[in-house]
């Protein structure tokens, strides 16, 4: 387990007990990719907790201009690892990003708007803790090849334990080639991959990250899962960008690639993000009752909350063009805005696992990995507080197998959008909820949809594809 730290003077004996040699600063980018930089140990002290270290904003996507380029990182105390992944022995910290001009924390800084969803939330009195449980799915691919040029465009993934490499000549092809939707829980030889899974939670472990569970996923071509142990929202948050990068590099140390991409393969399951969700007070908990499922009237206005503003908090926990190959009517995906016990087609499941009422939460199934965990999980927990100020009532669940309803009873229920370019319109119209606490700001949604329409939509609108030549070349 990782050493506990409370100031920064532990931080500082704790490098040099250790022997190390490198400090990484790690902070988040807009768009939900950590950046970093190293420095030598020799130019760490207690002082550089405040003092931070100075970079250039501008060179960050979804960031500032140039001619207000300056920015400081100041790294957390708590956040404070090993790294695992450098030759040399390098310590990695969090940071939260400040102005150097004013002091203040920047307001586009995805960590310092998950601190302010949490500060806000105890603000309203309703809650003092928001627990978040991701289960992240992922592929690990053997090759991955693409290119978009003016004149021609191609990607190409491989996996040795792809379907559709049962007929390749491997010089003794042994076969166990997890069928399409197939891949969920065989045992090896079919689960090519699990000792690297093991790898991964070895190494997050060693990162204090408590893992549940880890299991082949349904797609095959190498698609998996690890589930880790719930936690406060910047904590689950921090961990998340923690698991991607353990799983990402020990895929690399054994000349794999892993992608949190949420479609990668036609004609099989993409990766989610399915996200658990609590509301807590004095270690109380609050989404227990004598409601639908168990659940309290808190949680129901909560879950409203969520179905209530589903559309505009896609463009969040959905946020890539690629996000919508997965959330595709008729294919099994968490796509209709409504809630069950039990229920896997809607896009609110209530876990009937435990009865205990500590166990009691909603699980919400559209997200997806490519989301930024820090603004995913700040939203949605926004848009559950504005359930529950506003009693917003969630409607009658739905228990029915939404994919088997008829035309006219699945048209009485609302769907998330079909593209980004939608999702983005609808966060355009409806973001009030977001304002609130001032968690986000209105700078940031501007630049959150200024970003995604720009470098995103627009591109992927202009270009053509390889099927289009295919439908369309013999016109």
């Amino acid at each position: 387990m990782a050493p506990e730290f409370k100031t920064p003077k532990d931080v500082v004996k704790f490098a040099k007990d250790e022997g190390v040699e490198f400090i990484d600063l790690k902070f988040m980018d807009l768009p939900g990719t950590w950046q970093h930089v190293g420095m030598p140990v020799s130019q760490f002290d207690e002082a550089f907790f405040e003092d931070g270290k100075g970079f250039d904003g501008s060179s960050i996507r979804g960031w500032r201009s140039i001619e207000s380029s300056d920015m400081l990182l100041r790294p957390e105390v708590k956040s404070a690892r090993i790294d695992p992944f450098y030759e040399r022995k390098t310590l990695s910290l969090i940071c939260n990003i400040f102005d150097p001009v004013t002091g203040q924390s920047y307001e586009r800084d995805p960590r310092a708007v998950a601190q302010r969803a949490e500060e806000y939330l105890k603000s309203t009195g309703i809650a003092t803790t928001s627990f978040f449980g991701p289960e992240a799915e992922f592929f690990l691919f053997d090759d991955v090849r693409f290119e978009s040029t003016q004149n021609g465009a191609f990607y190409k993934v491989d996996s040795d334990e792809g379907k559709w490499n049962s007929g390749r000549d491997e010089g003794g092809n042994l076969g166990y080639k997890a069928p399409y939707k197939g891949g969920y829980f065989p045992a090896p030889p079919y689960d090519k991959v699990r000792h690297i899974r093991q790898e991964m939670v070895v190494e997050m472990e060693k990162l204090g990250i408590e893992i549940e569970t880890e299991h082949h996923e349904v797609a095959t071509g190498g698609q998996c899962e690890i589930d880790m142990r719930f936690d406060t929202l910047v904590t689950m948050a921090d961990k998340l960008q923690w698991f991607k990068y353990c799983v990402k590099n020990v895929a690399f140390r054994h000349n794999k690639t892993a992608t949190f991409m949420p479609k990668p393969l036609y004609g099989d399951n993409g990766s989610g993000m399915h996200i658990h969700v609590s509301l807590w007070r004095d270690n109380k908990p609050l989404f227990a009752g004598d409601k639908y499922a168990g659940l309290s009237e808190t949680a129901l206005h909560f879950i409203g909350g969520i179905l209530h503003h589903g559309a505009s908090l896609v463009a969040l926990t959905n946020p890539t063009t690629n996000s919508f190959r997965r959330l595709v009517p008729g294919y099994e995906a968490p796509i209709s805005l409504a809630y069950s016990s039990r229920n896997r087609s809607a896009a609110i499941r209530i876990p009937m696992y435990n009865s205990s009422p500590k166990a009691k939460r909603i699980e919400f199934r559209t997200p997806d990995p490519s989301c930024n965990a820090y603004l995913a999980f700040s939203a949605i927990l926004l848009a559950g507080l504005d359930g529950i100020e506003n009693r917003i009532n969630p409607g009658e669940p739905a228990d029915k197998d939404i994919y088997s309803l008829s035309p006219e009873e699945r048209a009485g229920i609302p769907g998330t959008p079909g593209s980004l370019d939608e999702a983005l319109k609808a966060l355009e119209a409806d973001h009030a909820y977001l304002l609130k606490g001032n968690v986000f700001s209105q700078d940031l949604i501007d630049a959150w949809i200024s970003y995604k329409y720009e470098r995103e939509v627009q591109v992927n609108r202009l270009r053509p594809t390889p099927m289009e030549f295919e439908l369309y070349y013999d016109c």
